[in-house]
């Protein structure tokens, strides 16, 4: 059966329907590629009054293959091309045919989806504030290729387009009609296509704004004078997002830049040819693979266990209205959960309930919020100094500091007044919760739930089973951290699970750098070059050297108890001078930065004692020792069983601990390193620069066998 369905009715009124028959959602392929060529010419031997595009699925058009698109390589980039430029054969003859076309969209119209839509000289959305439009493919590190550049620039101007084409932002009909993008809203879908009908059947000769005689591009074109000046700044701004490692915003630019100065068919062909180059490369693929493919197996829950009927929270308790604290009782605010935000004492809450208040006036001035649903989401905040308010709720959330008599204490506190079914978890982010569960009379019931913060921000959730924890209570764990729009990884229990392990790794390596002798400004720049969003220096001041030194000595102790020696850290001596020094990090405004009341803050030029001046290391030995000490830790999590799921790495790697999006991820970057390359150099630095970068057995077994990860 076609994917694209041709009807006329009774007003001479084509409707063209996207229904693709083997899928629910539409998509931009070979398939459609040749059925739109064919009702296209249908269309044109046809007398018609206008058009009506829409689709028969609950989305208007979901965009490209990317099964198709992730398999795109120099051998078939030609068959891409040309689909591609068949594609827009009809889109251009569907916007130049003289009769009104009108997009009705129903629902997300995303990547190809909104193109299609672009190629309609009206468009009309269903006034649906969850259904969303834009163009997301930098994201997966491809551009729009569907005439997606070409139209948006003649649209909007370079400038206007250039948030929804170099950083995919998405938009809301009510957005899209206040920008210009949609021309109506309808109510219901007999309205929408109604409104189609009467607006098809008042017009005559119809063309698109670009197609007018004396058309010029808002804004100006590049060569206009204003224009230029911006130009020459846009690719150092751009250089300061994508570190140099992302190709697609900078291939977006290009394609908009050198097509605003074309006519439009050879604009578009620009832009197939910008989007098979990246199509093709590596980039791309690690994108695709982890932001779609493997992202969407978390969400369908690959993690949680099976044949468990999904649960979703009535209320939270939070213990601590400390900033992780205030912040996981916003997050649920915003949600719909009520939440109980306890201290030890109400003014203590009151205080974490301020964060709330400050996040919300921050919405109420923008206009993203009005007075009447922050009230709202207020009320649902309790901030309570008395244990008893706990009672009716069926999930606590500990988040007090991170001391095993003060968890246990407190843990034993909210088991008292809790019902036996309610579920307690931990926002430890180092402690593990099999001894943490010692201090609960019902250690099935008990998990981790580690936040990052700031937690309003962060994406990330990771669930830590305990040996005792049940699956029930993992399952609930799971529900709940997708209730409150977060996305989550699950882990097995270890000092330091997952995620505080492998951050923990990056931050020492950057500081057994600076103990080499290796200059602090080398170190930070080659993990902005290798498209880490901030250094290992910079980011060890923000959680604090006191922190890190308590860690250590935590550490310590345990393997002490455990009859086992701490091996120590090349990371330890410089720690240890560091507070010698009083200079702890961010908090007391002296650590590896200087954090001047004026002006920004700046590496500490007492850092120089460190320096070995007689040293000499190269650039991509610095880049790849911060990528490499991290993907290996994570192999050792693999490995243990720490984690169970290369899926999960890569997802925590990214959005838990700010591993470069462009690897696609730790295990994702060493697949696609090459499994033998990446032991080789991982050996080569092992020999050069100490035993923790000896690859794993694991990855050894891998490479015996002619696996990846």
């Amino acid at each position: 059966m076609p994917v694209i369905q041709y009807q006329k009715d009774q007003k001479d009124i084509v409707h063209l329907i996207l229904d693709r028959p083997d899928n629910s959602a539409n998509l931009m392929d070979g398939r459609f590629a040749e059925d739109f060529a064919k009702v296209i010419a249908t269309l044109h031997n046809d007398k018609y009054a206008g058009v009506i595009l829409r689709s028969e699925k609950s989305t208007f058009f979901s965009g490209g293959d990317l099964t198709m698109l992730s398999q795109v390589s120099e051998e078939n980039a030609s068959e891409v091309f040309h689909m591609l430029e068949k594609i827009k054969v009809s889109m251009r003859t569907l916007e130049t045919c003289g009769k009104p076309v009108v997009a009705c969209i129903n629902g997300a119209a995303m990547g190809g989806g909104w193109e299609l839509a672009l190629a309609c000289h009206h468009r009309i959305a269903l006034n649906h504030r969850a259904l969303k439009m834009g163009l997301p493919e930098v994201t997966l590190g491809l551009l729009p290729g569907g005439g997606g550049v070409t139209r948006m620039v003649r649209l909007l101007g370079l400038e206007g387009a250039l948030p929804y084409l170099t950083e995919g932002k998405q938009f809301h009909p009510e957005a899209g009609l206040k920008a210009g993008l949609i021309h109506n809203l309808a109510q219901s879908q007999e309205q929408m296509f109604s409104m189609a009908q009467d607006w098809i059947l008042a017009q005559s000769n119809v063309c698109q704004p670009w197609d007018e005689k004396g058309y010029k591009i808002p804004g100006g074109a590049p060569s206009h004078a204003k224009v230029a000046q911006k130009l020459a700044i846009l690719p150092v701004m751009l250089r300061a997002k994508t570190k140099g490692v992302l190709p697609a915003p900078e291939a977006i630019v290009s394609a908009m830049v050198e097509g605003a100065q074309v006519d439009f068919d050879t604009a578009t062909r620009i832009e197939s040819r910008y989007f098979v180059e990246l199509a093709c490369g590596q980039v791309a693929k690690n994108m695709i693979n982890t932001f779609w493919f493997q992202l969407n197996q978390i969400k369908a829950g690959s993690s949680r266990p099976n044949n468990i009927a999904k649960h979703k929270v009535e209320k939270v308790a939070v213990l601590g209205a400390g900033m992780m604290g205030a912040g996981i009782a916003y997050t649920c605010a915003i949600n719909g959960i009520p939440v109980v935000l306890k201290d030890t004492d109400s003014k203590r809450a009151e205080h974490g309930k301020d964060y709330s208040r400050k996040l919300l006036d921050k919405q109420l001035r923008s206009g993203r919020k009005t007075t009447e649903q922050i009230e709202q989401i207020l009320s649902l905040i309790t901030a309570s100094g008395d244990v008893a308010d706990l009672a009716d709720c069926d999930l606590v959330i500990e988040a007090v500091f991170e001391d095993r008599v003060l968890k246990a204490r407190v843990t034993k506190e909210a088991e008292a007044v809790l019902a036996e079914s309610a579920l307690f978890a931990s926002n430890t982010s180092t402690l593990p919760i099999t001894g943490l569960a010692k201090a609960s009379s019902r250690p099935s019931n008990f998990a981790g739930l580690h936040f990052f913060s700031p937690v309003d921000k962060m994406p990330l959730v990771e669930i830590i089973c305990g040996q005792q924890t049940s699956d029930e209570s993992l399952a609930r764990c799971f529900d709940f951290v997708q209730q409150i729009g977060k996305t989550p990884i699950v882990v097995n229990d270890s000092r330091g699970f997952f995620t505080s392990r492998v951050f923990e790794k990056f931050v020492g390596e950057g500081m057994a750098m600076l103990g080499e002798g290796i200059p602090a400004a080398s170190i930070e720049n080659a993990a902005y070059l290798a498209g880490f969003p901030v250094g290992p220096l910079a980011v060890t001041d923000e959680v604090s050297l006191t922190l890190i030194d308590k860690i250590k000595r935590q550490n310590i102790a345990d393997f002490n108890a455990e009859g086992k020696d701490y091996a120590g850290h090349p990371s330890d001596k410089v720690v240890d001078r560091m507070l010698e020094l009083e200079r702890s990090g961010k908090v007391a405004q002296a650590g590896f930065y200087d954090y001047p009341s004026t002006g920004g803050k700046h590496l500490w030029t007492g850092l120089s004692q460190f320096a070995n001046s007689d040293l000499q290391i190269p650039l991509e030995d610095i880049k790849e020792r911060l990528l490499f000490i991290m993907a290996i830790e994570t192999v050792r999590c693999l490995q243990e069983q720490v984690l169970t799921s290369t899926v999960d790495a890569n997802i925590g790697s990214i959005f838990g601990i700010g591993y470069p999006p462009w690897t696609g991820g730790c295990i994702q970057f060493i697949n696609q390193y090459g499994i033998a390359s990446f032991i080789s150099r991982a050996q080569v630095f092992c020999d050069t620069y100490g035993e923790r970068f000896a690859p794993p057995q694991l990855l050894i077994d891998k490479a015996q066998l002619g696996e990846n990860l």
